[in-house]
């Protein structure tokens, strides 16, 4: 089977991706050393993780990446990323289109493929009101509820997860674990629950070693500036305990990196898949040798609360368990081993391929 998956990158993770990038000549280096640094990797496949000819990958809104293969290629300076998506599928004899990035490339995309592609799939893990992936033979993800609403527009959707990456082991095997609660993602007064719980747990850090990685949006970086701060901007400035103790946001292996010095890996949904749960950084926190302890839901087959991982009722259970779990090292050691045997056995990548085989059949 030959396989195509297109895939995309946070505009913070660009300046990253751009100094990796820096030395690389040729299309092939750049997604190479994009690749290398795992950033997603959780959600690309088997054959693609492991250079196979057949498999062909690429960020398709990533416009340098793209323009580079396009030059290469003998394409027309002028042509669009679309352009160039389809010419590349065509060049790669694609037979299974599997896309990551369907809000960008939707059905008036999938009505463009070239003849031999026989199965269009993508993957969607959040509401998506006003999308069209009606022309998708197959829409996929984790979560539940957002594969019900998919049904409910006569659109196919079948259950897929993330998986394991082995590259992770290495870091789950650090036992030096200085940070006692990290957080790693966004922040947003208007995810409220999130919000109320990051600030909640920053209030612990006079005696608790809490560390956020948090993306900030360009309007919240300027109402927290020098100049911001004359400007009436109050609203988007984060609480004091929080600006304490957040860092620049970390990508791909720096995040791993993270993990692993982290005893307590803090995880918090925000509204869009009702009470289904099992985001990345589930999958992140375990994988890499971190306590989870997450928001109370319904988690995917094998995350067992209380066995392999911790809940959180609310902000207060939240700091309740967190010095439950920092006053006894042996249970919160166990529990982090059953978590990354679990994640490692039952959501190996092997198992994923298996699996996605399985639908584009």
């Amino acid at each position: 089977m030959r396989l195509f998956q297109n895939s995309g990158v946070y505009p913070s993770y660009l300046p990253r991706l751009r100094e990796l990038t820096r030395n690389c000549t040729g299309f092939e280096a750049q997604v190479a050393a994009f690749l290398a640094d795992r950033f997603g990797a959780a959600h690309f496949l088997q054959p693609v993780l492991e250079s196979d000819p057949t498999a062909f990958f690429t960020n398709g809104d990533d416009e340098v990446l793209q323009r580079l293969w396009a030059r290469e290629n003998g394409l027309s300076a002028n042509a669009t990323l679309e352009t160039i998506l389809l010419a590349q599928i065509e060049h790669h004899r694609t037979e299974v289109f599997y896309n990551m990035d369907p809000m960008r490339y939707g059905s008036a995309f999938v009505r463009k493929l070239p003849r031999c592609v026989r199965k269009s799939i993508a993957w969607r893990a959040a509401p998506s009101p006003g999308a069209d992936f009606s022309v998708y033979d197959l829409m996929v993800c984790n979560f539940p509820s957002i594969l019900e609403s998919y049904r409910q527009r006569g659109w196919q959707a079948q259950y897929f997860a993330p998986a394991h990456d082995a590259e992770m082991d290495v870091f789950a095997d650090n036992t030096d674990r200085p940070i006692d609660v990290l957080f790693v993602g966004g922040y947003s007064r208007h995810h409220r629950r999130r919000a109320q719980l990051l600030d909640v747990v920053a209030g612990m850090r006079r005696s608790v070693n809490v560390v956020y990685h948090l993306d900030r949006s360009r309007l919240t970086r300027l109402a927290e500036s020098s100049v911001g701060n004359l400007l009436p901007l109050a609203a988007h400035r984060r609480p004091a305990d929080i600006r304490a103790v957040s860092q620049d946001p970390l990508f791909g292996r720096e995040l791993y990196a993270a993990i692993s010095r982290a005893k307590i890996v803090l995880n918090g949904a925000i509204d869009m898949a009702g009470q289904d749960r099992g985001n990345m950084r589930c999958f992140e926190a375990m994988g890499c040798g971190g306590a989870l302890l997450s928001d109370e839901g319904n988690y995917p087959q094998g995350l067992v609360p209380g066995a392999n991982f911790l809940t959180w009722h609310d902000p207060a259970d939240a700091t309740r368990r967190i010095r439950e779990m920092l006053d006894d090292d042996a249970r919160r050691t166990a529990m982090t081993r059953a978590g990354h045997e679990m994640i490692s056995q039952s959501y190996s990548k092997h198992r994923q391929w298996q699996q996605f085989l399985q639908l584009a059949s």
